[in-house]
């Protein structure tokens, strides 16, 4: 495996991502990982991710010594670069012209880092406000830039290296193959790790962890992910799995049969179907602060779970975690910090007594789909857009109650029949509708009316870490609009929502 040490940076799930496309496992941990647990780990290499503080604050995040002297390969990206020149006794200053944006990486000279590239010049994607500015003779410089004569550096030999530029960017067209070659070709990764091989391992990890007699109850969603991680169990403890698809009244239209015919038709996979829609609307009753909402959710599921175990005699709880929930879920007490409780990875109640079931907890939502394909899955499955755990409860800004779920239920059945009818497919990410927490005045029917906004929400992306809003065709946006303020009821203004992912999430709470 790679390791990456995260320094906060917005990018560190990216440097996971471009890695994992390089067929390589790696794990993102907190900077201040205890050496001790980084050697039992025993990585093949170490990546010290960018971050947002300067090297020159109070308390800036910093390494042990010892994790440089481990003896695996170690790349430092942007702070990692200032970090590793730091304890290497190199010196660092703040730059007199702030460097953001592209930049031109002037090669200065071969090296393993940059081998498959055509030329010396390379254009790269900068964010820092210093710069190493002279370097002992235990370090050479390999790369340089206008503002920064030490834009790439390595001990003479060869072990650790620095580069001031951000590979893992789209920005940076080169950053993929830089990153390739440290793993590949520096740390000596075969580059094996597939979905093929996952599968395999985690069944046998699956039939470990439950034992030859263990029932695992399983919540759908009826998104992606649980039901993935529902066939991932099935495939390995067959009918010792018992899946509960439980209506929380916080569904799309149309979900329930839905998932009746996909689980209990289709797959033969033993599903009961639990209406626990007055419980989660009564606890969510006048909540507004969406964290709130999150750990209420989480804790009523888990409620409505452990009474089916009674009934189940299960042990283990399955679930759909994907990496992408922990890492925005669970802080590292560095400099990263919590975006938002997912309610199966935040939203769990401390005593709960069943032992977590999680396949896909390592995974990207692109790594899921192809687990789902080497399962067999059918497309309308493995490629259905995500849907949050919470449900419409995050897609209402304010309170939930019943007459603004069917509110947002109806608009959100809307944009989904659109762009459906429209051929996106795979193209969106996803789009939704959004209930917001607010009225506005309009004229209707030759009157004054005074009734809901509703916000579109059209992202396209690769893993959901980052996203972009969709460009959508006016035309389109002008028969969604048309649709749901002559359809739905209480709503008389349609807006688009242009924010990407950052500064925004893609869910509104």
């Amino acid at each position: 495996m790679i390791l990456i040490l995260d320094f906060g940076s917005q990018y560190t799930q990216l440097i996971a991502r471009r890695v994992r496309e390089a067929n390589v496992y790696c794990e993102i941990h907190p900077f201040n990982l205890a050496p001790e647990k980084i050697r039992a780990m025993n990585p093949r290499g170490i990546i010290l991710s960018g971050g947002p503080a300067s090297l020159y604050e109070e308390n800036a995040p910093d390494i042990a010594d010892e994790v440089l002297n481990l003896g695996c390969p170690v790349l430092g990206i942007c702070y990692g670069l200032y970090v590793i020149a730091q304890h290497m006794g190199a010196r660092s200053v703040g730059s007199r012209q702030r460097e953001y944006g592209p930049a031109t990486l002037v090669i200065d000279g071969d090296d393993v880092l940059f081998e498959g590239l055509s030329g010396r010049e390379h254009r790269v994607w900068m964010s820092h406000g210093d710069r190493v500015e002279t370097i002992p003779g235990t370090l050479c410089a390999i790369a340089h830039s206008d503002n920064s004569p030490y834009a790439a550096l390595k001990t003479r030999d060869g072990r650790i290296r620095g580069i001031q530029f951000h590979p893992e960017v789209v920005h940076t067209p080169c950053g993929a193959q830089v990153l390739r070659n440290f793993v590949l070709k520096i740390c000596g990764e075969r580059g094996d790790w597939t979905m093929a091989n996952f599968v395999e391992t985690k069944l046998a990890e699956i039939r470990k962890q439950v034992g030859p007699a263990g029932k695992v109850l399983m919540g759908l969603s009826g998104g992606v992910d649980s039901s993935v991680a529902a066939v991932l169990i099935h495939r390995a403890i067959g009918s010792r799995l018992h899946c509960v698809f439980v209506d929380t009244g916080l569904l799309r239209a149309g979900e329930r049969e839905r998932m009746e015919n996909t689980f209990a038709r289709q797959l033969g996979i033993d599903l009961k179907v639990t209406d626990a829609s007055e419980l989660f609307l009564s606890r969510l009753a006048g909540v507004l602060d969406p964290e709130q909402k999150r750990r209420i959710i989480g804790h009523t599921f888990i409620d409505v779970f452990e009474s089916e175990e009674v009934v189940q005699g299960a042990k283990f709880l399955g679930q759909g975690t994907l990496y992408p929930d922990v890492i925005e879920s669970v802080s590292f007490k560095g400099p990263s910090a919590v975006i938002k409780s997912h309610h199966n990875v935040g939203g769990l109640p401390e005593g709960m007594r069943l032992e977590l079931v999680e396949p896909l907890r390592e995974l990207f939502k692109d790594e899921v789909r192809e687990v789902g394909r080497r399962l067999g899955l059918a497309a309308e499955v493995v490629e259905r857009e995500p849907f949050p755990g919470p449900g419409l409860a995050v897609r209402i800004v304010g309170e939930v109650t019943r007459e603004r779920l069917d509110l947002t239920r109806r608009a959100d059945a809307i944009v989904m029949e659109e762009t459906a009818a429209a051929g996106f497919g795979l193209k969106l990410w996803q789009a939704f509708a959004v209930l917001l927490p607010l009225k506005t005045v309009g004229v209707m029917g030759d009157g004054r009316s005074y009734e809901s906004v509703i916000a579109i929400r059209a992202v396209e992306s690769m893993d959901g870490m980052t996203a972009d809003w969709a460009r959508l065709d006016p035309a389109f946006l002008a028969r969604v609009s048309s649709r749901i303020t002559n359809e739905v009821k209480g709503v008389n203004r349609v807006v688009y929502d242009i924010t990407s992912k950052p500064p925004a999430t893609i869910e509104w709470e």
